[in-house]
């Protein structure tokens, strides 16, 4: 059966103009030896796909894009087979692909404690406080609650008992062993508990180490002793054990400290302590608004330079990081860290990559002061950067992460 011839021509007009504007001229929409009536169908049935596309993707008039063609449903193509954003087209396939998760377990909770009888806020640092030993506890019950089970203590001491030797560092009735025994008695295995080691807090000149009273160092100044120092360290590491410390934290940077506090920790019986080597710690500027709180910044009136230079390591330097990562990893380290840590996820990386030890990252007060002061001004969002910048440790290759924002990110994670 045959078409009028009119009905014929129309049915031939509407598919030639659909194949020209469409491109389907030479493609499978268009084929040989079919009747008028089915062509037709067809035909019709193309428009109306196309139609239904049209509906969907926004329309321009510009000119046509040179090199770029349409597809079979008549809507721009640019071929390409391997399209990455189709792994990321729903929450579903991205979360079933996602590579890093940061989870509250990840996370080191700093406190600042003093012996004051209230808490004191921390200008520099808005949300952190010197906290009463009262509030520590409070402290630390709110973050288990949320899935923090890593603590860190900074006390900061009162200057009538600080010296150039340091000696309260070592106190077995000093704020640190009181802390963790208030913690371990309560809280017990439900929480770690990690102590700082060096001896900043308790010296009158600010500086990690002992202080020599010659003109021999840096500047024609002092020199910061380094084997006096690690004698200190060493008693101070077990007096924080003694006390319960599960994990005690060399910040000083001298040489050879790991091995010696490995081997003091051990002949006194405290195998099972762990020892987090501060290993790649920078002299930055960074670190501002922490010696605020604790008053540990080099004091003018120290024999010593006013900088930390001559122990901690140079900003310019990576592969240094390497050789301090090998050696404190045979002297006995369990874990190295990384501080600061946003300006240094490259040392993060490096030390992931040629180490076999689980690395820890610092994201010190500088960074978090940074964030809030933005998110004070409305410039950012808080939690979202918080957030971002905490996964972007864990995708450098830290395994810990020491922050300011530990229990206020867990909180967050934990409502999402």
């Amino acid at each position: 059966t045959f078409l009028p011839f009119k009905s014929m021509l129309r049915t031939v007009l509407v598919c030639a103009s659909v194949a020209l504007a469409h491109g389907f001229i030479g493609s499978s929409l268009v084929r040989p030896g079919l009747s008028p009536r089915t062509l037709k169908a067809e035909c019709l049935s193309s428009v109306r796909m196309v139609a239904s596309d049209k509906d969907t993707i926004p329309v321009t008039k510009a000119e046509p894009v040179w090199g770029l063609k349409n597809n079979a449903q008549g809507t721009v193509w640019v071929p390409q087979r391997a399209r990455p954003r189709r792994n990321r087209k729903n929450e579903g396939m991205r979360s079933m692909t996602r590579e890093n998760e940061v989870k509250p377990s990840n996370f080191i909770y700093p406190l600042f404690f003093h012996t004051l009888d209230q808490n004191e806020d921390i200008p520099s640092m808005p949300g952190a406080q010197r906290h009463t030993f009262d509030s520590v506890m409070n402290e630390v019950g709110e973050a288990v609650a949320e899935g923090v089970s890593n603590v860190i203590l900074f006390p900061k001491v009162p200057e009538e008992l600080k010296t150039n030797s340091a000696d309260e560092c070592y106190n077995p009735d000093g704020m640190v062993p009181e802390m963790i025994s208030r913690i371990k008695d309560k809280y017990g295995g439900q929480v770690n508990v990690w102590t700082d080691v060096a001896l900043d807090p308790y010296s009158d000149q600010g500086h990690d180490g002992m202080v020599s009273s010659d003109k021999r160092g840096d500047g024609g100044m002092g020199r910061i002793m380094n084997d006096e120092t690690i004698e200190q360290l060493c008693r101070q590491s077990v007096a924080q054990a003694r006390a319960g410390a599960d994990v005690v934290a060399p910040s000083d940077m001298m040489d050879g400290r790991i091995g010696a506090i490995r081997d003091a920790l051990d002949s006194e019986g405290f195998t099972d302590v762990s020892i987090v080597a501060y290993t790649a710690k920078y002299a930055s500027a960074f670190y501002g608004p922490f010696r605020d709180a604790l008053d540990s910044a080099p004091r003018e009136s120290s024999n010593a330079p006013r900088n930390k230079k001559t122990y901690q390591m140079d900003p310019a330097n990576s592969r240094e990081a390497l050789i301090e990562a090998h050696l404190d990893a045979a002297e006995g380290a369990d874990m190295l860290m990384v501080k600061p840590g946003m300006p240094y996820l490259d040392i993060i990386k490096l030390l992931k990559d040629n180490s076999n030890l689980p690395i820890s990252a610092y994201h010190v007060s500088g960074e978090y002061a940074m964030l809030k002061a933005a998110a004070e001004r409305g410039w950012v969002d808080e939690r979202e950067v918080a957030l971002e910048t905490l996964l972007c440790f864990k995708r450098a290759g830290a395994d810990a992460i020491l922050t300011y924002y530990a229990k206020q990110a867990a909180r967050w994670l934990n409502e999402a």
